[in-house]
């Protein structure tokens, strides 16, 4: 099997690309966001991750429509019938009424504020017209919820994750954070597994937004209307006191968690739990993983080391001092 690998220089095109590789598939990287023409030739699936990096698209002033249309004409000329889409959950929007989980057939509804989302929905639709031309087409579109590690490079993931469970307001949504690593197994399943069709990515479950906090360090939080916290918000971006732009602010105020169940049901499994990619994934520091009891008897067991060492230091200092006496 022969892959053409978009952004195959990113921490998740670099990971796919090892998985790949690692079950004998050939994987070509592609030279742009949209490989030239002859680079389809011989390619028997294409794994298009540039749509899905946000960072690279504004980098270069693009949108993650621009170059479709060069996109369908590898596919077509070459006849390749076979691809794999990077999306994201955001395309189902963030709102109050939103139903926990989201599922696959849940309807998009990306905000208005946030382009982006707006983009990924717009490219979905387009890949899916292509793919209903020929019922010999599959697409696998992966739909996954913020992806981190510890070499995460997307600012909307940063800027999330340093916005949930920090904000002003009445509630903190919960949250689901997805390792890197989880996230190029979804692909691998995808390209060895023949997907077709739309799986949400997400680890099992999902994070409360004072659970976040608690990850964090960060202390209990002033609680404020929304209209005063959106004011904070604005104002924090303007200047740059805060992590969030004012278009990402519905993703931390309301939920978008979705379900793994139909990815689960196709092979893959979730190997890093949503606490442990946050860790990882942002500046929180390991001790805040720890359960209560643990941190209990950790505490414990610092005092009983410093009652020794004062115990061993007190009873040296006495045999100096009969030494010198």
């Amino acid at each position: 099997m022969k892959v053409l690998l978009t952004a195959a220089q990113t921490g998740l095109g670099r990971r796919v690309a090892a998985s790949l590789a690692g079950d004998g598939v050939t994987v070509r990287s592609a030279s742009g966001a949209i490989p030239a023409l002859e680079e389809f030739r011989d390619i028997d699936v294409v794994v298009h991750l540039s749509a899905g990096d946000h960072d690279a698209l504004a980098a270069r002033g693009t949108n993650a429509i621009d170059g479709f249309p060069g996109l369908i004409a590898g596919l077509n000329k070459f006849g390749i019938e076979r691809m794999v889409l990077l999306s994201s959950a955001m395309v189902y929007g963030a709102w109050p009424n939103n139903p926990v989980p989201l599922t696959e057939d849940s309807p998009l509804r990306p905000d208005a504020s946030f382009a982006f989302a707006h983009q990924l929905a717009q490219v979905e639709g387009l890949l899916d017209g292509w793919r209903c031309e020929d019922p010999a087409r599959q697409v696998a579109v992966l739909r996954p919820v913020l992806a981190l590690a510890s070499d995460s490079e997307s600012s909307v993931v940063r800027a999330l994750a340093a916005g949930m469970g920090h904000r002003f307001a009445e509630d903190d949504a919960p949250a689901q954070f997805l390792h890197l690593d989880d996230l190029a197994q979804a692909v691998r399943v995808a390209v060895l597994g023949h997907l077709d069709g739309v799986y949400n990515v997400a680890p099992d479950g999902w994070v409360t937004g004072e659970r976040v906090r608690a990850l964090s360090g960060q202390g209990p939080r002033l609680k404020v209307p929304d209209r005063i916290s959106d004011l904070i918000a604005n104002l924090g971006w303007r200047f740059q006191r805060g992590p969030l732009p004012p278009g990402l602010v519905p993703y931390v105020r309301h939920p978008w968690l979705v379900s793994n169940d139909r990815l689960r049901e196709a092979g893959w499994q979730p190997s890093i739990t949503n606490e442990q990619s946050y860790v990882e994934g942002t500046e929180a520091k390991w001790w805040t993983m720890l359960t209560p009891k643990r941190k209990q008897e950790l505490a414990l067991g610092g005092m009983v080391a410093v009652v020794v060492a004062a115990v061993i230091l007190t009873v040296a200092a006495v045999r100096r001092r009969r030494r010198t006496h």
